[in-house]
This record gives C-alpha cells, structure tokens and sequence, in this order.
C-alpha cells in the first residue's frame, strides 16, 4: 500500500522572500510538488514569486486556477476540481506544499482548500505551517506597538460593511482594516467620523516594489493597490 503524502499550507508573508520562517523553508526545499493559486486568467502567482528563492530545482510546479467572479458555484467547482487535483498527488505518496501570502489560517486560500479536502477524505494527511502577516510585518517596518498592557487589537475585513465596520471600531482600542482596498473611500469616510483618520496607516505593497506607507491616509488614491492594509491607533503612538 502507497504511503500517503502530506500537504503542507505554508505562509510565505506578505512579500519579503527573507521573512519565511525557518521551518517553511525547511519544507520548501523537501517537497515533491509545489501547488501555488492564481486567477484563470493568467499564470501568475505572488506567492510563488516570494518562495521561488527557497525552492529546489527539481520541484514540480502545479498552478491551481481560481476564476475571478462572485458567482459561487463556479467558485465552489473550482474548488471541487483543485482538490481533486491536490488529493491525487497525495494519493500518489508525494509532499506538497500549498503556497500561501501570509498566515494560512488567516484569511487565507488555504483555508477554503482545507476545508474542501477534508470534506472529501477527513483521514488526508495536512499541516499548516504559520507565517508572518502582512500587519505585523507592516507594524515592524514603521515601528508602531500594534498593543500593549490592556488595549485590544481588533483583525478586520475592509470588504465587511460600513455599519457593521463602525460598531467593531467602536469597541476596539487598536484595529487592523485588511483588504482596504476594496471599499477604501468609506473606509476613510468612516475613520474620519470617528476621529481615527489623524491616527491610521494606509500601506501597500508591503516588502515589494512600490512599496507606499502613508501616514496620512488624506494623500491616498481613492481605490489603493489590492496588496493594501490600515493599521489604526485609537490614541497617538
């Protein structure tokens, strides 16, 4: 009987190739196959370009396709078909890891790809293997305390709705906006009504070209870059 293989979930961070940790590289360089997600669209993966460099030569690259569209049950096929496609090669006895921004387990494509698989075999073998989000890296390269003693941290969705994204900025000391991108004109709006605009960060493109940290969010674009984040401060650093 073929020894099952195992799937790793590896968070690359948000683009750094220096800020994978130790045991992801570790992985990275034992693995068979290495599945890396982009859009039917095109071939392009940002993860894979961020893991590239820890890679070995001989590894197979699988691109899974995910199409760019609202429709969910197109959504859900696709998820069915790379599944699919991820089982068999388990099924063949080979390591793979699936190559993720970030953390795997936080907002990320590797959780819907979980899910899907042990829907389908609950016995399949996977290990999540956490990274450094893009908001602690973002912390870092401005130096800003996230939070200490008592204050919370609230982790939020800019794609969630106004009202529902004022009553959670209401109740936190400290929040983190991520996919800013998306709604970003009444995310402002709604800072600024809530006396927090003075006090929150837009960045973009965190540790890749073009990298933008605006400490004034009154200078940024009415739709930022899609690789966009809002740290907020509730009281001035």
């Amino acid at each position: 009987m073929t020894k099952k293989g195992t799937l790793y979930g590896i968070g690359v961070g948000p683009g750094d190739p220096e800020l994978l940790t130790l045991k992801a590289v570790r992985i990275l360089g034992q693995v068979d196959v290495i599945f890396a997600a982009a859009s039917t669209k095109n071939d392009y993966s940002t993860a894979y370009s961020i893991a590239r460099p820890h890679l070995k030569d001989d590894v197979r690259i699988v691109r899974l396709g995910f199409p760019m569209t609202k429709d969910q049950d197109a959504l859900n096929e696709a998820w069915a078909e790379n599944a699919r496609l991820v089982a068999e090669v388990l099924d063949n006895g080979e390591d793979a890891a699936f190559l993720t921004l970030g953390d795997p387990l936080t907002y990320s494509t590797y959780g819907y790809l979980q899910r899907t698989l042990l829907a389908m075999n609950p016995d399949l073998r996977l290990r999540a293997v956490p990274g450094i989000t893009s908001f602690h890296a973002a912390a870092a390269r401005i130096g800003l305390v996230l939070c200490e003693s008592k204050e919370s941290l609230l982790i939020t969705s800019g794609v969630a709705d106004s009202a529902r994204l004022e009553e959670q900025l209401n109740t936190a000391d400290n929040a983190v906006i991520l996919k800013a991108y998306k709604n970003f004109d009444e995310i402002r709006a709604l800072l600024t009504k809530l006396r927090l605009a003075d006090t929150t960060v837009l960045v973009s493109r965190l540790g890749m070209d073009e990298e933008s940290i605006l400490m004034d969010i009154k200078d940024a674009p009415k739709q930022p870059h899609y690789f966009s984040l809002a740290l907020v401060k509730r009281n001035k650093p």
